[in-house]
């Protein structure tokens, strides 16, 4: 995943906005989340540690604030330390129909 062009993430958004995040795209790029391997939060908002079909480990951070997502791809080893851009990302709801 590059860095320039719009990207969106797709959540699940029950009691909370971005509650769990399902899937995230940018340009001609998109990847459905497999499994949600850590959640926590910052003061800024949720982060999330997802594996999506690729195989690739992305973090996923939601500023409350700005209501930007930012994307972070990870390495395949994590002891190995972190690599990526940071992406700006729009956000879009599912399932508030």
């Amino acid at each position: 995943m590059n860095s320039s062009g719009s990207a969106t993430v797709v959540c699940y958004s029950g009691h909370t906005y971005a509650q769990e995040p399902r899937a995230f795209s940018q340009g001609t790029e998109h990847h459905t989340i497999t499994e949600i391997r850590r959640q926590w939060r910052e003061p800024t908002g949720p982060r999330f540690e997802v594996l999506a079909d690729d195989g690739v480990t992305y973090l996923l951070a939601y500023d409350e604030t700005s209501n930007h997502w930012q994307v972070s791809r990870q390495r395949h080893h994590p002891q190995t330390g972190n690599s990526g851009s940071a992406t700006a990302l729009k956000t879009e709801e599912d399932g508030q129909g």
